[in-house]
């Protein structure tokens, strides 16, 4: 990991949040994102873009994330503001609520990815951030390990659709069982794919 938040730091900034969000491809369910202040003297061993992390060591890191941080916040936009929005724009939106949400208000954001977000807060956007900054990591982890969970609640109420094993992506299961039940309502109605079915 880069020193992100050092440079920051010197910067005279105290209270900086890494931010990242999960949940942009699938074509079900909500967007989700995290921010996450991490102190100094916090360096969390195994930690790494949760893309780049089995379920278990998601599952393991997660609580150490939850414990260790000096604060956490998460945002969540459902399905129907998403299609109202946009993706991106609903993506941006969970960041800023995630940040609205931290018990501890930061004065520095580093976000992963190539755009800020529209709240009056000094923020660097870090392509590739959550493999190279350390509490972007951490928002990633925290926002890929929160939508699951929502998923799999989502999956005790429609199991016709296998929520638990793909989580809303778009596989192959999951599109045939689009076509043999059509749309549920947590489905993305401005995804293509989801359009182009229920034309059928």
């Amino acid at each position: 990991m880069e020193p992100f938040e050092e440079e920051v730091r010197s910067q005279g900034y105290r209270v900086i949040a890494g931010m990242d969000e999960a949940g942009r491809g699938p074509l079900a369910g909500p967007v989700v994102a995290a921010a996450v202040v991490l102190s100094s003297a916090v360096t969390l061993s195994g930690i790494d873009d949760s893309k780049r992390l089995s379920v278990e060591q998601r599952q393991k890191i997660y609580p150490l994330i939850l414990k260790q941080a000096e604060a956490v916040g998460v945002g969540i936009i459902g399905v129907k503001e998403l299609d109202r929005l946009n993706i991106l724009q609903a993506s941006l939106k969970a960041m800023e609520l995630a940040v609205e949400n931290l018990p501890l208000a930061p004065d520095f954001l580093l976000i992963d990815g190539i755009h800020t977000i529209n709240l009056p807060l000094a923020q660097q956007a870090i392509p590739k951030g959550d493999q190279r900054c350390q509490s972007i990591a951490a928002a990633s982890i925290v926002a890929k390990v929160t939508r699951d969970r929502l998923m799999l609640a989502y999956h005790k109420e429609y199991p016709q659709y296998n929520f638990a094993r793909h989580k809303g992506y778009g596989t192959k299961e999951h599109l045939q069982a689009i076509r043999q039940h059509g749309c549920c309502p947590i489905h993305r109605q401005s995804f293509k794919p989801i359009y182009q079915l229920s034309l059928l």
